[in-house]
């Protein structure tokens, strides 16, 4: 089994920053990708960052590209999600994900990870 463990949300200005945090626990070395998802309200889930847990390779959606960096420590199971130019429209529940699944792209659909954090608020006031 996995656990993961966000933290690092908070309320922030329109043009902050923010960095969220995952902390992985359990079976981390099964660990291939970790990801980023969020939820605004009324809305679906929507991939935001991934990050290939051997190679540190990387992946982001159009909206959050070039705003946003998605890194990882592997020494301390932790990935990490900083958030800069900040937008209201980035205000949702972020969540980590991740899967044990070897695939060679990416993943941006929810249903392809198994292991999800409770979730962090993110919101962005104008």
């Amino acid at each position: 089994q996995l656990q993961l463990v966000e933290s690092g949300g908070g309320l922030v200005q329109a043009g902050g920053s923010l960095r969220l945090s995952c902390a992985a626990s359990g079976r981390t070395f099964s660990i291939v990708d970790m990801v980023w998802f969020r939820q605004a309200p009324g809305k679906e889930r929507e991939f935001v960052a991934a990050i290939r847990r051997s190679t540190g390779s990387t992946y982001y959606s159009d909206s959050v590209k070039a705003r946003f960096t998605i890194s990882r420590d592997n020494a301390n199971n932790i990935v990490y999600l900083q958030m800069n130019s900040l937008k209201p429209e980035d205000t949702a529940v972020y969540y980590c994900a991740a899967r044990m699944n070897y695939a060679r792209a990416f993943a941006v659909q929810s249903s392809a990870y198994d292991y999800w954090g409770q979730g962090t608020q993110v919101t962005v006031s104008s």
